[in-house]
């Protein structure tokens, strides 16, 4: 009878164990909508194949690098691995505002993936503005192609 209870407990406990375990993962400071549940994507592998996840909702995780000082419009997460690369998540301005705060902290994020085509006009104006913001010198002349990047149009995020 002992041996009987001692058995129900232990599988009680791993009953919760496997139903909290998930829900603790994504603990954390929420931004936007809930996330749904897709599986992560190594921001590696998104940017090496975007064609793969063009136009899908997807989920990364990764440390944050950079994130908007003007609005928390953006934030860019940077993958964990020896091949670091980084990906922007662009929000609706006003919408989901991530704070300076989330710099060093990990960060999963939603939402769909974007290729972004500048025009060199576009992308002069861009490193321009980059430039102006970092108190950096820059020559319009150095700029000779287009920019073209990819970027999360983001759902939602957990910051922790």
């Amino acid at each position: 009878m002992r041996n009987r209870r001692i058995i129900i407990l232990i599988c009680a406990a791993a009953l919760v164990a496997l139903i909290v375990a998930p829900a603790l993962a994504l603990s954390g400071k929420s931004y936007g909508e809930a996330l749904t549940g897709s599986d992560t994507v190594e921001i590696g592998e998104l940017l090496a194949n975007p064609d793969q996840y063009m136009g899908k909702t997807v989920r990364v995780e990764g440390v944050v690098t950079g994130v908007c000082e003007k609005r928390g419009c953006w934030m860019s997460l940077g993958s964990k691995d020896e091949d670091f690369q980084e990906i922007r998540i662009k929000v609706d301005d006003g919408v989901i505002v991530f704070p300076m705060e989330a710099m060093g902290k990990t960060a999963i994020a939603e939402g769909m993936l974007a290729k972004v085509e500048m025009t060199l006009e576009q992308t002069v104006a861009y490193k321009q503005h980059h430039a102006e913001e970092h108190g950096e010198e820059f020559d319009p002349a150095s700029v000779t192609e287009p920019l073209v990047y990819y970027q999360i149009k983001g759902t939602g995020a957990v910051i922790r």
